[in-house]
C-alpha cells in the first residue's frame, strides 16, 4: 500500500489510549497495522441495534476502504453518512503471567472512527478492487479476470477517511506484582504467528496449472524487529525454516 501523506498526530478525545504506555498514535504505526491485517471488524448501529461486521479491507494513501454487495445493511448504512468504527487486531502472543489477573496478550490494533462515502469514480472503484486483491494476496490482480460490468453495478465500494484513528500495542513479558516473583510457577510468552498451509487445487482446475508462487510461498509482514528494522515473515509451505 502506498505511504501516508499525513503526518502523526495528536490523539482525539474519542481516540485516546486509557492505558497510556499503550497507545501509539504515529500514522505509519497504524497504516501498518492496516495493511498487515487480513480482516477488519466495522461497527455501525442500524434501527438502534448496534452491529460489528467482519470484512476485507484495503487501504491505499489516506482512505480506507470496504466493499461488498450493494444490499447489505452494513454498507447502506455507511453510505447514510452514519458514524462508523472500524477495528483491525493482529494476536501476536499469549502473555503467562504468575497471577491469573495479569495475563494477558501480546497484540497491535488500530481503530478508526468516523463516516464514509460511496466511490462512485470508475476509475478509482477499479483501483480498490485492484488493492483489496493484492492485499489479501499481492501479485493475485495480474492472474485473475477483472470484475465484469455487472459484477461491478453489484459491488458497493466505501472510503473511509484515516483522520481520526489510534493503535494500541501490547508487546513484551508478563508484569507480575513484586510478591508473585518468588512463586514457583512458569511465566513467560506463547509467541504466535499466522502460518500458511500448501495450497490445495481446486477439484475444477485442469491438469497441468501449477499453484503460484505467492500461493506456494504465502507471506506478510509481521511486526517490526527489536532493533525496529521492518522484518519479513517467510511461510514457507513445502517446509518450514526460520524467517
Amino acid at each position: 500500500m502506498s505511504v501516508s501523506s499525513s503526518p502523526a498526530s495528536a490523539p482525539s478525545p474519542r481516540t485516546s489510549v486509557r492505558v497510556a504506555d499503550r497507545g501509539v498514535y504515529d500514522r505509519a504505526a497504524i497504516d501498518a497495522i492496516l495493511d498487515e491485517a487480513l480482516i477488519c471488524h466495522v461497527g455501525f448501529v442500524a434501527d438502534g441495534q448496534p452491529f460489528v461486521m467482519p470484512t476485507i479491507h484495503a487501504r491505499i494513501d489516506d482512505r480506507l476502504y470496504v466493499h461488498g454487495a450493494a444490499a447489505t445493511r452494513m454498507l447502506r448504512v455507511m453510505r447514510s453518512g452514519a458514524p462508523v468504527c472500524v477495528t483491525a487486531t493482529l494476536l501476536d502472543g499469549l502473555v503467562m503471567a504468575r497471577s491469573a489477573f495479569h495475563h494477558s496478550m501480546n497484540y497491535r490494533s488500530a481503530v478508526v472512527l468516523g463516516t464514509a462515502v460511496e466511490v462512485t469514480d470508475a476509475e478509482e472503484k477499479l483501483a480498490v478492487f485492484r488493492a483489496i486483491v493484492e492485499h489479501v494476496a499481492p501479485g493475485r490482480w495480474a492472474d485473475c479476470r477483472r470484475p465484469s460490468s455487472k459484477e461491478f453495478a453489484r459491488t458497493r465500494v466505501l472510503s473511509l477517511p484515516i483522520s481520526e484513528a489510534s493503535a494500541k500495542v501490547r508487546s513484551g513479558p508478563p508484569v507480575d506484582d513484586e510478591d508473585d516473583y518468588a512463586l514457583g510457577v512458569w511465566a513467560g510468552e506463547i509467541p504466535l504467528r499466522l502460518t500458511a498451509l500448501p495450497p490445495i487445487d481446486d477439484p475444477a482446475l485442469p491438469a497441468g496449472i501449477p499453484p503460484p508462487p505467492y500461493a506456494v510461498r504465502y507471506e506478510r509482514d509481521p511486526r517490526p524487529s527489536e532493533s525496529g528494522a521492518p522484518a519479513r515473515a517467510v511461510i514457507d509451505c513445502g517446509a518450514a525454516r526460520p524467517a
